[in-house]
């Protein structure tokens, strides 16, 4: 189970690339500019395996066949606040919040969530890298 610390400060995607012997992550620079992050700052990193292989991403990478269209793509969060979303918690943070993936692997945490439990949530509050839900209740009256 992937614990995750309340002082998470960024969570992205990234390859590791090796330059001059060493390996490097490059941080995107949204992270600076949306004060995720600072220069010049020490941070604790945890690495986590993505789903997708370096194949997977150099498909994705190639160009588009002429009369294709373009897949959309979309640098910001996948989500809106007020916005409902069926999602399936998968883990706990250090909480007990339960942890949702969304589009592009954007992580969703909803209090009382559990992992298996398939749920309806209002999102509540949108960052660059994380969105806060709330459960919806079903309405007893709806057939």
């Amino acid at each position: 189970m992937i614990e995750i610390s309340d002082s998470l400060r960024s969570l992205f995607s990234a390859q590791i690339e090796e330059r001059d012997g060493s390996y490097i992550v490059d941080v995107p620079a949204s992270e600076i500019e949306h004060d995720a992050l600072a220069a010049d700052e020490t941070y604790r990193v945890a690495i986590l395996k993505s789903e997708f292989s370096t194949s997977q991403k150099t498909q994705e990478e190639q160009p588009q066949s002429a009369g294709q269209e373009p897949t959309p793509t979309s640098d910001g969060p996948p989500v809106d606040e007020g916005e409902v979303r069926d999602v399936t918690i998968e883990t706990t943070g250090d909480q007990g919040d339960g942890i949702a993936k969304v589009e592009r692997g954007y992580v969703v945490i909803v209090p009382s969530g559990q992992p298996g439990d398939e749920l309806s949530v209002e999102i509540e509050q949108v960052k660059e890298n994380v969105a806060f839900a709330s459960i919806v209740e079903p309405d007893s009256r709806a057939l």
